[in-house]
Formats: structure tokens, C-alpha cells, sequence
């Protein structure tokens, strides 16, 4: 499978941005490990689009789940995880 970027999309690196937090693609067991963990189901974890940059990057496909983690003077690290629609 390939993936299409036009030119404009490459000028900027949306991953390596000041202001993108980090993502980590989860591989299954690690996607069942967080599910089975916090007792919830996919469609219950908040959502990031198959079309967002990040998720393009990746190649991420419908039902995988992102990592991110965040950074903040008051929180220190956050992390939150975010499935593909």
C-alpha cells in the first residue's frame, strides 16, 4: 500500500513539530494488554482521524491505537491513547 502526500504536506514535518506531542503506534498484544487493563472497549477511547498527518505518517489503519505522550510544566508527563476512525 502506498500513501499519497502532496508537496505542501512535506514542507512541514508534522512529527517533529515543536507542538506534536509524541505517538507511538501499539502493536496488538500492547492494544489488548490496554484494553483488557482499563476494562474498556475501542469505540470508548477518544479518537484521532485515519487522515490526520500523524496517522498518514504511520500508516495507520482503522482500529489501531496511538500512544501519545505529552509533556507539561504542571502534569509532567501525560499520557493518553487515541484509536483511528
Amino acid at each position: 500500500i502506498k500513501e499519497l502526500f502532496y508537496e505542501y504536506e512535506l514542507i512541514l514535518n508534522a512529527i517533529k513539530h515543536y507542538l506534536v506531542p509524541e505517538h507511538e503506534l501499539l502493536f496488538f498484544f500492547e492494544k489488548k494488554k490496554l484494553l483488557d487493563c482499563y476494562k474498556i472497549k475501542e469505540s470508548q477511547l477518544p479518537k484521532i482521524l485515519i487522515n490526520d498527518p500523524v496517522s498518514r505518517y504511520y500508516g495507520a489503519k482503522k482500529g489501531d491505537i496511538f500512544k501519545i505522550t505529552r509533556y507539561s510544566e504542571t502534569v509532567g508527563i501525560y499520557i493518553t491513547y487515541r484509536v483511528c476512525k
